[in-house]
């Protein structure tokens, strides 16, 4: 998945942190949802702004980041 062109980061919103599609929804808030056992079909129906490819962009960009941080020279 290529999150490249979901997942924005302006300095000006939402301190900074990475968003989905410049919305005021956070990669942090999506996985929250996830992470406390809500499905994503109950993500996307609380927040009808939203796509499947966003929660698969979050999934990727968080893995990615995960990957990044834990490399091993």
């Amino acid at each position: 998945m290529q999150y490249q062109n979901i997942i924005t980061i302006k300095p000006g919103k939402r301190g900074g942190k990475p968003c989905i599609r410049g919305m005021r929804i956070t990669v942090y808030d999506a996985l929250s949802y996830l992470a406390s056992g809500i499905t994503y079909e109950e993500v996307l129906d609380d927040f009808p702004y939203l796509i499947q490819e966003d929660i698969l962009a979050c999934l990727s960009y968080a893995a990615d980041r995960e990957r990044l941080f834990n490399q091993t020279d």
